[in-house]
């Protein structure tokens, strides 16, 4: 399947301090390409995959499920794992949810975790109809590119796969159920301004995690897809900030 210009993914060997992102649902590494540029640019190891049934048809991603998306993402975790003896794993949306699954699943071999406008539970009722929907209707309008800033835009789907967002679903519930395992440090921003990802994931996780382990900062001037929008760059040197502040190789 022909892979969309700008969605492939990117990967620069740098220091042994790694950075790991995940993109969003139907979205690709576009949106976190300037952000895995940033961090490759001070120096780090950067991986940057892209998931199945990404970057190329929405057809192509009703043919995935979210074991997956995980798997490609617990895959580059690995490889990463041979050029960096430290990885802070990061991501926008859904590739926040993916982060956090594999924070559970991978313990202290995550350092830490920055996630922008996480998704890890469902904002709307017709989610729950999904299971039944997706027989019915295939798809519905697409939730790429809401950004605030001018002439910006996301590479993604302009349709939705129900039945994607069905498996979606599975994500969110076993990420849930295994958040306390999570013991790396968080560090969340958060849009005011969002229409994809409501506030009931944000609850969710700060019900689950003690403050003392989790960071919530505001982006008041970008809506979803922050790391394309107008707080990008504070995201960008916060993150940046962050692996600093929690790496061995800058206490050592």
């Amino acid at each position: 399947m022909p892979v969309m210009p700008g969605a492939e993914p990117f990967t620069h060997v740098g220091a042994t301090t790694g950075a790991l992102l995940c993109h969003g649902f139907t979205g690709s590494p576009q949106s976190l390409r300037p952000w895995a540029d940033y961090l490759a640019q001070a120096g780090l190891s950067v991986w940057l995959p892209r998931l199945p049934g990404h970057g190329t048809t929405w057809q192509d991603l009703t043919r995935t499920r979210w074991e997956d998306w995980y798997a490609e993402v617990d895959r580059a975790f690995d490889q990463l794992q041979a050029h960096a003896d430290e990885i802070f794993v990061m991501g926008l949306s859904m590739g926040a949810c993916l982060a956090l699954r594999l924070a559970e699943l991978r313990g202290s071999a995550v350092s830490g975790l920055v996630l922008v406008n996480p998704s890890i539970a469902p904002d709307t009722p017709l989610v729950a109809l999904t299971p039944v929907l997706k027989f019915v209707v295939p798809s519905l309008k697409g939730i790429a590119s809401d950004i605030k800033k001018e002439q910006t835009s996301e590479l993604g789907y302009d349709r939705t796969p129900l039945k994607a967002v069905d498996s979606l679903r599975g994500l969110w519930r076993v990420t849930q159920a295994q958040l306390t395992d999570v013991t790396a440090p968080l560090l969340v921003y958060h849009s005011t301004d969002d229409h994809v990802v409501g506030p009931a994931s944000l609850r969710v996780l700060r019900k689950a995690l003690p403050d003392k382990q989790l960071e919530v900062r505001e982006c008041s001037n970008s809506y979803h897809v922050a790391t394309l929008d107008n707080d990008a760059p504070t995201i960008f040197a916060g993150s940046l900030e962050f692996v600093r502040t929690h790496s061995r190789a800058e206490k050592g």
